[in-house]
């Protein structure tokens, strides 16, 4: 199970350069600036659109990038809903794909802040970043010093983020996470018949953002993106 709070981060992240100086010249890498969508079934068709900034958190951006490409959150749910703090997800509807990216990323330094509608990696440990991710109902700054990175912001549809439904009102720790890794959308639909979900999740690379021509080729090869 990830916790938003599960660690303080007593090592720092390695600096930002020693990643992209191991970062293979083929390796897939995330376009600087790029726009994510996620298309949602709350009230409907809502989208809710974050620019991610991939100095912001590199290795955690180019993580991001591949995953919506090979369309890991089409069909993931909003398992955990706490007002006045964040909304989680992460998991994906089909256990094969929580099994297929399950090995973590390292950390990224925190440069940026965890401040309302930012989004960050959840975690349960130093260098545990896999899928989940939160995006922040209120300024949480207090979590920069427990290593959460944001990767980006909310920048349109921030209303139906404050809409999503809440699985498991009076109780912080949302769905059943194992049962939901295992048994997937099925299961989650039986015991939470009014849950919402991400439908599907898109990118759009910003124009004039270096490394673009490059990240689109790999995801091409991958999977398809909206560009």
């Amino acid at each position: 199970m990830l916790s938003l709070l599960a660690w303080s981060s007593a090592v720092a992240a390695p600096p930002l350069a020693t990643y992209e100086a191991a970062l293979p010249a083929t390796a897939p890498r995330a376009p600087d600036s790029f726009l994510l969508k996620f298309n949602t079934d709350i009230d409907g068709d809502g989208t809710v659109t974050l620019n991610i900034t991939r100095s912001w958190a590199p290795i955690g951006a180019d993580h991001l990038y591949a995953l919506v490409a090979d369309k890991f959150y089409d069909g993931a749910a909003f398992f955990r809903v706490v007002p006045g703090f964040v909304v989680q997800f992460g998991i994906a509807g089909t256990p094969s794909e929580n099994t297929k990216w399950s090995t973590p990323i390292k950390d990224d330094p925190v440069v940026q802040s965890n401040l309302k509608y930012t989004m960050s990696y959840a975690t349960s440990g130093p260098n545990t970043r896999t899928t989940q991710l939160f995006i922040n109902y209120v300024d949480n700054s207090r979590l920069d010093s427990m290593g959460f990175a944001p990767v980006g912001k909310v920048v349109a549809g921030s209303k139906y983020l404050d809409r999503v439904f809440d699985p498991t009102p009076g109780s912080s720790g949302g769905v059943d996470q194992q049962s939901y890794e295992t048994k997937g959308d099925t299961w989650i639909h039986e015991q939470y018949p009014e849950i919402n979900f991400i439908t599907t999740a898109t990118t759009t690379a910003q124009q004039g953002s270096l490394g673009t021509r490059r990240a689109l080729q790999h995801a091409r090869e991958a999977q398809p993106v909206e560009v």
